[in-house]
């Protein structure tokens, strides 16, 4: 089972996330840094006020998300 991140979608596919979820805290997204389109999915790199900076990766072929600390 893959990480847990929460977005908002209003038009896109996938939207954009607002919190995701890492070692069993919820953390809110500060700061969206970057967004890319993968081959296998999207990429975005966000801040969170208190832990700093974490890659979030959402794979579309396995509809799991994974969340990684820079």
């Amino acid at each position: 089972m893959g990480d847990r991140v929460e977005c908002r979608s209003d038009h896109d596919y996938i939207g954009h996330p607002l919190a995701f979820y890492w070692q069993e805290k919820r953390l809110e997204v500060a700061e969206l840094l970057a967004q890319n389109r993968t081959p296998h999915g999207y990429s975005f790199r966000v801040r969170n006020k208190d832990f700093g900076i974490f890659e979030l990766i959402y794979d579309t072929s396995s509809d799991q998300w994974s969340v990684h600390q820079i």
